[in-house]
């Protein structure tokens, strides 16, 4: 009993550091990789257009990894096998001499990267199932290591320079893999929103999801750009890799709390959390407005905080209105739907639509549109908000069957 005790603890712990390292190889590649591609000689446009081709693979890589992990049964042999290849294609991105081979390794590389994120949280499920231990105190980890994985790799490459950041990159994925292997065997795959055709169509004749899908593309294509383009901003306005480090961290180290004070506190109403959208839409309004007008690095840097607030409230909030907008036989899709177009779609957008404006117009351009574009989800998420608390809302589909635990209270 004791040695099983014993070997519980021990694989929980390396789950733990599973997601630290593995949200700090993350960080390393979205915060640091554009400043490479920058030094290599790669025009803004060129880097937005390399950098969308993530979220676009990941529309097709997501469902075929998932497909996989759901056919083998083993989301632990599903995890090291994409970033073993992650791991190996890397280096052809780094060594590639040539744009047509950048982009191919690129188009590789994002096909076996782009679902680890989904896949970790899947296996984190799958071990602490039936077990007292919660969700947050293992995603907690992931915060810890994108934080202090990029405050670390800031300093050391203002110290060795940018082309080190590929060896960087190498081996906190390597400690990431070992930390995986040493995980006893899962034997199970834990649930996870699946995309059905039928579900899909039912769902997008949903009005008022169909226009919180839109709203939330608005306010989300923004937030894509600053991710792409707020590392190349600070170097532009003189600032250096410590302080990219750091936008990153303060952009990360309030998360938690902002989880924590949303579980607690929420409001299982409808109105309640289209009026907290609308909130924090006018919230990224004010953040795109701030980095628009700053003229130092260090002011952009204190710019982060805000992220914390709006990404985190915004995806929070959407997450749980998704599940009141939908009866319940279709609310894995709606999910997968939400999530799809909060990080893929929106991804594909902001990249290319952000790197032709910061190449042509300029990053007070970029941010402005940003800005204007919150503005408008805004609006729209407060019309919402002013509709359902006037004339009410009602499930749509026939589907629909009396559930003691939902409460569409407006």
């Amino acid at each position: 009993m004791l040695r099983e005790s014993i070997q519980i603890k021990s694989s929980l712990t390396s789950l733990k550091l599973f997601n630290f390292f593995i949200y700090g190889t993350m960080v390393i590649f979205t915060s640091f990789f554009q400043l490479y591609l920058q030094d290599v000689g790669m025009k803004k446009f060129e880097i937005g257009a390399l950098m969308a081709m993530g979220p676009f693979v990941s529309l097709f890589a997501n469902p075929f990894w998932r497909y996989c992990g759901d056919r083998l049964l083993n989301m632990k042999r599903i995890i090291i096998i994409m970033m073993s290849g992650a791991l190996v294609l890397v280096q052809f991105v780094f060594q590639a001499d040539t744009y047509a081979s950048v982009y191919l390794a690129m188009i590789l590389f994002f096909f076996f990267q782009t679902p680890i994120f989904s896949h970790s949280n899947s296996l984190i499920l799958g071990y602490i199932e039936d077990t007292p231990y919660k969700f947050g105190s293992f995603r907690l980890w992931g915060s810890i290591g994108w934080g202090v994985t990029a405050i670390a790799v800031g300093q050391i490459l203002d110290w060795t320079g940018i082309s080190k950041v590929s060896s960087l990159f190498t081996a906190v994925l390597i400690i990431a893999i070992g930390a995986v292997l040493v995980l006893p065997p899962l034997k199970r795959s834990s649930e996870s929103p699946t995309l059905y055709l039928r579900g899909f169509l039912n769902i997008m004749s949903n009005r008022y999801f169909l226009c919180f899908i839109l709203m939330g593309l608005l306010v989300s294509i923004p937030n894509a750009m600053n991710n792409t383009f707020m590392s190349l901003y600070i170097t532009e306005l003189g600032g250096s890799k410590r302080i990219v480090g750091l936008a990153v961290f303060l952009s990360s180290f309030l998360e938690i709390a902002v989880f924590f004070l949303f579980d607690r506190y929420m409001k299982r109403k409808i109105s309640w959390m289209l009026g907290c959208l609308s909130l924090v839409s006018l919230l990224f309004g004010l953040r795109w407005l701030l980095m628009a007008e700053a003229t130092q690095p260090l002011q952009v840097a204190a710019i982060q905080v805000l992220h914390c607030i709006t990404f985190g409230g915004f995806f929070y909030v959407g997450t749980q209105l998704t599940l009141l907008l939908l009866p319940r036989p279709y609310r894995a899709t709606g999910q997968a739907v939400y999530t799809l177009s909060w990080s893929g779609l929106s991804g594909v957008i902001g990249a290319f639509v952000g790197g032709w404006m910061f190449q042509n117009f300029g990053a007070e351009a970029m941010y402005r549109t940003g800005m204007l574009f919150a503005l408008i989800g805004a609006v729209g998420f407060g019309w919402m908000w002013y509709l359902i608390l006037t004339h009410g809302y009602k499930l749509p589909l026939p589907e629909r069957k009396e559930d003691p635990d939902e409460d569409l209270t407006i």
